[in-house]
């Protein structure tokens, strides 16, 4: 007998949420806490900057308030996006009775079908956020200013030259990311120095051997390009992590605390809905709908390093 597919019931409201949770927090960077994630952001979130001159003068007799304290602000202002899919049940049929019949190739997928798509659309949707976050240009649909898109447009950012990155030239490439890095920051238990992955792949290689780092041909221990097991990273004593959004030949070197993510994803107006339109017109659809809100802002432009 063949396998019959129904979907009866419209998932929204507390349901929904691990679906968003999975969409929007499983990226490289968020599923990690390589920077700070601001939930339950309705509109807008003002993040304020507090910056003072020397506060330390020579002592008086009288109070004396000669120190400057300047306060400013950005604003953290998620914009709004949706998902709306039209699939056919179909479509999938002959895939769905392979899985109750036990083909391996399958076996990741859920046992319901509803799971399935809910699944699928998360993953896409995660896939998009984590880009977005670091490369993403606003005026491109589905997208919001990522990370490096803003860096570029900020004076008070400290800019490094890029050029392409090679297991020949990486370490001294991560050295002049490491040599632009302020004072203040270095030493600071946040502090990550962020790259793509042929930057981490090109480090991984140098550090195998490949490269002109004085590690000799041997590499780390002495076990060549067999000496890294997707264990940490670290350059001059500051930790490197890779995020699969940041293009190629770009780095970020930054506090993961002045690095911000804001969505209303714990609010009320978030939902996603499997709609079967069987029912409804007596086809084989069904529809998917996600709503969500992100966004991204930093603090300090002069606590930032861009290699771009």
């Amino acid at each position: 007998m063949a396998t019959t597919t129904s979907i009866t019931t419209t998932y929204a409201g507390e349901f929904a949420g691990k679906y968003i949770a999975a969409a929007l927090l499983s990226g490289t960077t968020l599923d990690k806490g390589l920077i700070e994630i601001k939930p339950n952001v309705k509109y807008k979130e003002v993040i304020k900057k507090v910056a003072t001159d020397g506060i330390v003068k020579n002592a008086t007799c009288d109070f004396d308030p000669t120190s400057t304290l300047t306060l400013t602000e950005r604003i953290l202002q998620p914009e709004e996006f949706q998902v709306n899919l039209q699939l056919c049940k179909k479509d999938f049929r002959s895939d769905w009775e392979a899985v109750q019949m036990g083909y391996s190739v399958y076996d990741n997928l859920p046992a319901n079908f509803t799971d399935f798509l809910l699944a699928h659309v998360a993953e896409k949707v995660a896939q998009k956020i984590e880009q977005n976050i670091w490369s993403g240009v606003n005026a491109s649909a589905g997208e919001f200013d990522g990370f490096t898109t803003l860096f570029a447009a900020d004076s008070d950012v400290i800019d490094v030259t890029a050029t392409t990155v090679t297991a020949l030239n990486v370490v001294d490439q991560l050295g002049r990311v490491m040599d632009a890095i302020p004072s203040t920051l270095y030493g600071k238990e946040d502090l990550t120095i962020y790259v793509p992955q042929n930057v981490a792949k090109a480090y991984v290689r140098a550090l195998g051997g490949f490269g002109t780092s004085g590690l000799g041909a041997n590499g780390v221990d002495n076990k060549g390009t067999m000496w890294y097991g997707n264990g940490d990273l670290f350059f001059d004593g500051v930790r490197i992590a890779m995020v699969n959004g940041l293009a190629s030949n770009k780095m970020v070197a930054a506090q993961a605390s002045n690095l911000y993510f804001g969505t209303g994803l714990l609010s009320d107006h978030n939902e996603v809905k499997v709609l079967d339109l069987s029912d409804v017109d007596g086809s084989q659809n069904v529809r998917v709908v996600m709503r969500f809100t992100a966004g991204v802002q930093y603090g300090f432009g002069s606590e930032v390093v861009y290699y771009g």
